[in-house]
C-alpha cells in the first residue's frame, strides 16, 4: 500500500498523531477479486419471477436451487439469494444470506457462464457448520452444471423443468 503522511503546522509542537492516506486504487487491491461483484447477482424481481416459473430445481437438504439458463450469453452467471420470514427474525435472515453469498463466491467458477441461480435456504441452515453449506452450495453448482451440459448436447430436454 502506498501512503503519504500528511503533517499538521506545528507537529512537534501539537502532539497531534499523522494522518496516512492511501493512494492506491481498489481495483489494483488483491483483495478486489474476492468480492462478490454486482455483475455476479440477481438484482431485478422480474429475473427471481423469471429463474422461479420458467426454470429448473435443484433440492437437498440445505437448501433448493432455482436456475435456468440465460438467453444473453455476453454476462457471467448471476446469483440471487432469498430468505424468506420464516426463518427467523432479520439477524437470523441476514446471517443465512452472508453465509451463503460466501459459499456461492467461492464456487462461483464451477458454474456455466449464460445461468440464472436463485438460491431458497432451507430452516436448518441456519445451523448447519460452513463447510457443509459451502459443499451444499458447491453441489447443487456441479448439478446445475452437469445440467446444463446435458440440455446443450440434447436440445429437446432444454425448455423442460
Amino acid at each position: 500500500m502506498i501512503g503519504i503522511l500528511l503533517e499538521t503546522p506545528n507537529s512537534a509542537a501539537s502532539k497531534k498523531k499523522p494522518v496516512i492516506t492511501a493512494l492506491d486504487s481498489i481495483s489494483e487491491s488483491p483483495t478486489r477479486r474476492l468480492l462478490f461483484p454486482r455483475s455476479s447477482k440477481l438484482l431485478k424481481h422480474g429475473d427471481f419471477q423469471r429463474v422461479y416459473k420458467t426454470g429448473r430445481r435443484h433440492f437437498s437438504g440445505l437448501l433448493t436451487a432455482f436456475y435456468l439458463p440465460k438467453s444473453e450469453s455476453g454476462a457471467g452467471p448471476r446469483i440471487g439469494i432469498t430468505v424468506g420470514r420464516v426463518l427467523g427474525g432479520a439477524v437470523d435472515r441476514n446471517r443465512i444470506k452472508r453465509r451463503l453469498r460466501e459459499a456461492a463466491r467461492l464456487h462461483l467458477a464451477e458454474l456455466p457462464v449464460a445461468v440464472d441461480v436463485v438460491i431458497n435456504p432451507k430452516k436448518n441452515v441456519l445451523k448447519a457448520e460452513f463447510v457443509d453449506v459451502e459443499q451444499e452450495v458447491a453441489r447443487a453448482f456441479q448439478v446445475i452444471r452437469k445440467n446444463m451440459e446435458s440440455s446443450a448436447n440434447n436440445p429437446k430436454t432444454a425448455g423442460k423443468s
